[in-house]
């Protein structure tokens, strides 16, 4: 299905890219890039409108707490878009999930299972709406909107598990039963978004913002080529006050980024600092990678990535980042959601090595079936820190495929681009900033720009100053 890389933008302060405006108006076309209306049906997040909450429990000595996002879908395609209910798959099946950025950086704190659609009413949010019926049909008309408030979109009957769900073809292929949620899951959490308290705590979240995203998919719309722009996101205030009925209070502010998924809400908060790409895997999904690069206090270099599946069947596997030879990483971890409710997914942590010039995360190959691979619909993230800064020679992230694309043939990893920041390698003179082979009068000058910060030090104590200037000195011409 997807055949395309897009990796445009302008490379700013050599660090990062920024993508532009984000759009709050429905923008037509599997690519959300405007013009005229999709051809096919086209099903969008038109509003989330309203979040319910529910009773918190305690689960492995963690307390949580559950909540639910309304939705209202658009159709702005040229054709109508079957709602059948269930047992018929020709209906959307919908995702709810929940983003934190702290301290700078983006994080999946919660995800629910899939909604899944019945009938649907033919409003006017996203403009003029042919009906395709009166009531409730069971077809969403062209330009019209159906409204599912948070209530219906948490109601446990029609919520099934993800993983029967092709998101790249939009099939379900599975039944309408459950999987077994383990026993001392209480029954209030299951299959809603669940969060962890501490996640959301404003004493533990200093200055933290949050974002509800939900998605629709559905086979027409993604045999159309317009599933890219299914997924809509929307600002979240968290309250102070812990309620043992209700969590604590979500209260949704602004608008609905329509067409955009959570992720580029990092790049809004930090507009020249962030980048945020998307890339399409042939015959499959697109993944969105985000990244920026942040300097430490103590002389080094944060980097951050987040990788999130938006429709990509195939899964995430592995996530490679080129370490140049007399660069030294410290702090490399990585994140993943949480898993809860008995479709079988572990949550185990990547595999993490340093060889042959690459850092490299890995999940459980796909022999296990269950393994905790970047599925569609979440977010992982990898950062590490390097006592090099980023500069314009930015290198490649890799991304492995976690799943075959067909029967007897392997996985295959693919090229990132050459504009996500990897780290450079190290000047092999010491003092030679401009890499020109010599120690001169530009690197001098380098040198004092950089003076008293860690941008130009050379002995490793995190700021420029005197012993760094005798290193220079040293190798002068």
């Amino acid at each position: 299905m997807k055949t395309s890389l897009t990796l445009g933008g302008l490379l700013l302060g050599g660090t990062a890219i920024f993508l532009g405006q984000f759009q709050a108006t429905a923008v037509p076309g599997g690519s959300g890039d405007g013009g005229t209306a999709s051809v096919g049906p086209d099903v969008i997040v038109g509003a989330i409108p309203d979040i319910s909450s529910y009773t918190p429990g305690t689960y492995n000595a963690v307390e949580y707490a559950a909540y639910a996002f309304g939705t209202t879908s658009c159709n702005i395609g040229t054709q109508q878009l079957a709602w059948q209910p269930n047992p018929s798959a020709l209906h959307p099946t919908i995702p709810q999930n929940l983003f934190r950025i702290k301290n700078g950086v983006i994080e999946q704190i919660g995800l629910s299972w899939c909604k899944h659609g019945f009938c649907a009413l033919q409003g006017t949010l996203c403009g003029a709406c042919i009906p395709a019926g009166a009531g409730c049909p069971t077809v969403l008309g062209i330009g019209c909107s159906d409204p599912y408030t948070s209530s219906l979109n948490g109601g446990q009957s029609d919520l099934k598990g993800r993983g029967p769900i092709n998101a790249s073809t939009g099939v379900f292929s599975g039944t309408y039963t459950d999987p077994t949620a383990p026993a001392a899951l209480p029954t209030s959490l299951r299959e809603r978004c669940m969060v962890a308290r501490s996640d959301l705590n404003a004493a533990e979240n200093a200055g933290a913002t949050y974002y509800a995203e939900c998605q629709y998919v559905h086979q027409q719309d993604a045999a159309a080529i317009n599933d890219d722009n299914n997924a809509s996101y929307r600002k979240v205030t968290v309250g102070a006050t812990w309620s043992a009925a209700s969590g604590y209070p979500l209260t949704l502010t602004g608008a609905t980024f329509q067409q955009l998924p959570a992720i580029n809400a990092w790049a809004a908060e930090f507009p020249g600092s962030v980048g945020v790409k998307s890339y399409d895997v042939t015959g499959d999904g697109r993944f969105i990678i985000g990244y920026r690069v942040t300097a430490n206090a103590n002389g080094t270099w944060h980097y951050e990535y987040a990788i999130h599946n938006l429709n990509s069947d195939r899964c995430g596997g592995s996530f490679s980042v080129p370490i140049p030879a007399g660069v030294t990483l410290t702090n490399i971890s990585s994140k993943s959601p949480k898993y809860f409710n008995g479709e079988g997914y572990t949550n185990a942590a990547w595999t993490m090595t340093q060889a042959d010039g690459l850092v490299t995360w890995t999940c459980e190959p796909n022999t296990n079936a269950s393994a905790n691979a970047i599925r569609w619909a979440t977010m992982h993230n990898f950062r590490f820190d390097a006592n090099v800064a980023p500069q314009a020679n930015l290198g490649t992230v890799t991304l492995g495929i976690w799943k075959a694309a067909t029967a007897g043939s392997t996985a295959v990893s693919v090229a990132m681009g050459a504009q996500i920041p990897s780290v450079p390698t190290p000047p092999a003179i010491p003092g030679d900033y401009n890499g020109d082979g010599v120690v001169d009068a530009a690197d001098l000058a380098n040198m004092m720009n950089g003076w008293g910060t860690a941008a130009t030090d050379l002995d490793g104590d995190g700021t420029t100053g005197a012993s760094d200037l005798t290193i220079l000195l040293n190798n002068w011409g």
